[in-house]
């Protein structure tokens, strides 16, 4: 088997079944609250995020990782290859930090071993489907040649799409006008969101929990080639509501045959924008 190892950073929202399988190396996102910062996934939990969130009047804000986190990690000896898989350099410097970790690195080192770094164009779960599938080329020993055509090719393939439970931090962060949102909020619409070309786009709204769960598996069974469902992976993602997300995941596996239906917690990153009570859903 190839000695490629599988980096990530903070913004990656993982099932428990990805962690053990991958096992990647995250360079963790520093969130703060005001004056108050934590390393992602480290120092605070996701519930201890949400709570924070709905009393803060302001978002939170995300600092993407230094060059330093990824040259630490480009440093390991018993890396002999590595493949980066970063946030969406649309929403985030860390694809560019990444970059100059490498740069500088070689620059010290000179090529004595391999690094690439890949531009995902997403983020949370649709990032941990893409490492699942590469660990899995991993295993099968194709190179490190081979795993980039078929990384280029998952980020054409990965269908994502969501719906939001309020649109509170949208509010807050500027994004929506807050009479317009707060009466979209009162009239109970949720929207509907796609992640595409590494970007989170408004595409519909629905009225109530249960329509737009409705409406977002309407979305998503429209982009999924069914014919080859038991060959692909699905993983629901939810900000702070596992309940719901265990709820929708049974209701999958009764009507779907895929290779593999997962829960994960939305983190810090993906959350400020969602808020808390947030479902997504990424097949690939």
């Amino acid at each position: 088997m190839a000695n490629i190892k599988i980096v990530t950073d903070g913004s990656c929202d993982f099932p428990q079944e990805v962690i053990d399988l991958v096992n990647p190396d995250i360079v963790r996102i520093n969130v703060a609250f005001g004056e108050e910062s934590f390393i992602g996934g480290v120092e605070i939990t996701e519930e201890e995020f949400y709570e924070k969130m709905k009393k803060s009047d302001e978002l939170p804000k995300t600092s993407s990782p230094s060059p330093n986190r990824f040259i630490e990690i480009y440093e390991k000896e018993d890396y002999e290859e590595i493949i980066v898989f970063t946030l969406t350099s649309k929403l985030s410097g860390t694809y560019s930090n990444a970059v100059i970790a490498k740069n500088m690195y070689e620059e010290k080192n000179g090529s004595n071993k391999r690094i690439e770094i890949i531009d995902t164009e997403n983020g949370s779960i649709g990032v941990s489907l893409m490492l699942l599938k590469t660990q899995r080329m991993i295993e099968e020993g194709k190179s490190m040649d081979e795993i980039l055509a078929e990384v280029d090719k998952m980020k054409k393939d990965i269908v994502f799409f969501g719906t939001l439970a309020t649109l509170e931090n949208a509010i807050k962060g500027g994004r929506v006008n807050p009479i317009a949102g707060k009466l979209i909020n009162a009239l109970n619409f949720k929207v509907i969101i796609k992640i595409d070309e590494g970007l989170v786009k408004p595409i519909d709204k629905a009225r109530g929990e249960s329509n737009s769960l409705k409406k977002l598996f309407e979305y998503v069974k429209k982009n999924v080639d069914v014919s080859d469902i038991e060959h692909k992976d699905i993983i629901i993602g939810h900000a702070n509501c596992p309940h719901r997300a265990e709820r929708i995941k049974k209701f999958i596996e009764e009507h779907y045959s895929f290779e593999k239906i997962m829960v994960a917690p939305i983190g810090p990153i993906m959350g400020t924008f969602t808020a808390e009570g947030a479902i997504l859903v990424a097949v690939l």
